[in-house]
């Protein structure tokens, strides 16, 4: 992924340092555990473990030569070892180090994108609670539909929320596998014991039947819980988007001292963190588009996928981790104009409250639900057509019987809002 959207923690899970360092912990802790099983002498696994890690440079350079990448990093160890040397790769095939050594790092990316989705979880609840009595109008199809409040719409962000940390936990036990079984899987010159304590000491859990690869339905499990997880950022961002419109102005991004919206135009503003984190939503997608292309692999194993998870999987983690800082962020400083909002609600002349007075004509006058819909409908459309106040068009209507009271009623928000505490008691809970 390009500088620009890339993280430095992140960036570290994913660099070349860190996939060496990895491949050579690996690399130590089987000659360990051959020494376990009586094969390799002891002093084998500590000049190993004593080895200094791989130059990256001199990595390439051997790579330039070995055209093997695996290969070339056990001929570099091997000879930084010296005597003992002999035992880096004893028994391994390729895939059982970059497999094993891929999901413990995709086990750290998880880790830190739990983190991430976690942050933002709790900045969204503590919006949500802020703002669960600024009043707001909903809206279906872009269209005016009933009041609510900006709070009850954070809150389905939040619970949304909550709903992909828990598919992020599941995705990341999925990928964190490992397996040192060797070429086709049948552990013909490495013991399930090599693998069980490598593993172990990795703390991951085992390819239960590997071909030559741990299987790549598990990683197209984790694109997609990460392309869902984009998905829900795209909602939040759209609805921000929206709101931000001139014709709307209920909430914005904040805008910095400084800060220019637009080249030519000195008076814009424009939802451009929204925008970036829709357009990222798009790129997560795509990869685990990927993802599913790489799980139909020829017989125990091609490398089709190979060069395709090179760039889908750290490219996925880099792009949500910093969808995930960058929307947080943005929520945290959203600015929320709750005047607006209810000269917005003003606005709709009342139409808003429709519904309440079609159930209290059918409540109150015992009418049908036909006869009380287009008694209601034909005063809305009035409404609409010469601007006018549906309450009042009601009042004047004379197949329209309620009292008074009843009609305040039905045009009041808190009316439509009584229930909706129970919501932030679910949120509370989790």
């Amino acid at each position: 992924m390009i500088p620009r959207y890339t993280l430095p923690e992140m960036s570290r899970i994913w660099s070349e340092e860190h996939k060496l360092e990895v491949w050579k912990e690996l690399e130590a802790l089987v000659v360990e555990a051959w020494v376990e099983q009586g094969v390799a002498p002891a002093a084998a696994a500590e000049a190993v473990r004593a080895a200094p890690e791989v130059d990256p440079v001199e990595w390439k350079v051997r790579e330039e030569t070995t055209n093997h990448d695996v290969a070339a990093f056990v001929d570099v160890l091997a000879e930084s070892v010296g005597e003992g040397g002999e035992w880096v790769h004893y028994g391994l095939t390729s895939s059982d180090m970059l497999d094993t050594a891929q999901g413990f790092i995709l086990k750290e990316a998880a880790t830190l994108l739990e983190k991430r989705v976690d942050e933002m979880l709790a900045v969204v609840k503590a919006k949500a609670a802020e703002h669960r009595d600024t009043v707001m109008i909903g809206r279906t199809h872009g269209i005016w539909a009933e009041p609510t409040t900006f709070g009850l719409k954070l809150a389905t962000w939040a619970f949304e929320l909550d709903r992909d940390r828990r598919r992020l936990a599941a995705a990341a036990e999925s990928v964190a596998v490992g397996k040192i079984s060797g070429a086709v899987g049948t552990y013909a010159h490495t013991p399930p014991a090599i693998e069980e304590y490598v593993c172990g000491q990795m703390g991951l859990a085992i390819e239960p039947a590997s071909s030559q690869i741990t299987h790549r339905d598990r990683h197209a499990e984790f694109l997609s819980v990460l392309a869902l997880i984009g998905a829900s950022l795209e909602r939040f961002a759209t609805e921000i988007r929206h709101l931000q419109r001139s014709e709307v102005g209920e909430a914005r991004e904040s805008f910095g001292a400084g800060q220019k919206g637009s080249s030519a135009m000195p008076h814009k503003r424009n939802p451009i963190a929204s925008e970036n984190v829709t357009g990222l939503a798009r790129l997560l997608r795509s990869y685990a588009s990927t993802g599913f292309e790489n799980v139909a692999l020829w017989h125990e194993r091609d490398i089709s996928h190979s060069s395709a998870e090179r760039v889908a999987l750290p490219d996925s983690c880099l792009v949500l981790d910093f969808a995930l800082v960058r929307m947080t962020k943005l929520i945290d400083n959203l600015v929320v104009d709750s005047e607006r909002m209810l000269a917005n609600l003003e606005a709709t002349r009342g139409l808003v409250f429709s519904q309440a007075v079609l159930l209290a004509l059918i409540e109150e006058q015992g009418l049908t639900r036909d006869q009380a819909y287009r008694i209601v409908q034909r005063n809305a459309m009035r409404a609409w057509d010469e601007d006018l106040p549906l309450r009042g068009l009601l009042a004047e209507d004379i197949d329209v019987a309620l009292h008074p009271d009843v009609l305040d009623r039905c045009f009041s928000a808190e009316h439509f809002l009584r229930h909706s505490g129970v919501v932030f008691d679910r949120l509370a809970a989790i």
